[in-house]
């Protein structure tokens, strides 16, 4: 297999697709990324563990439709193209 732009694609999309499934009280709580565990002070900058928990919920909140319209696109492409 030949690394072309739309395997770079698909594989992104597949990266987002796995960030948006992590569910915050199954997974993410037991590895110690919920959401009451990253809570800085006033003032303070946030964490990398913060920002990634932020990226997390954004990922979640902005990309879901998308993804749906995404996903189904990469199916019907694989589908008729192989």
């Amino acid at each position: 297999m030949a690394f072309t732009l739309y395997s770079l694609l698909q594989a992104s999309l597949l990266v987002v697709n796995a960030v948006a499934v992590l569910h915050e009280e199954r997974f993410l709580r037991h590895v110690g990324w919920g959401s009451d565990q990253g809570i800085g002070g006033f003032g303070e900058e946030p964490g990398i563990k913060a920002q990634l928990m932020n990226l997390i919920r954004s990922v979640r909140t902005v990309m879901r439709v998308p993804l749906i319209a995404l996903n189904s696109i990469t199916i019907v492409l694989l589908l008729l193209f192989g």
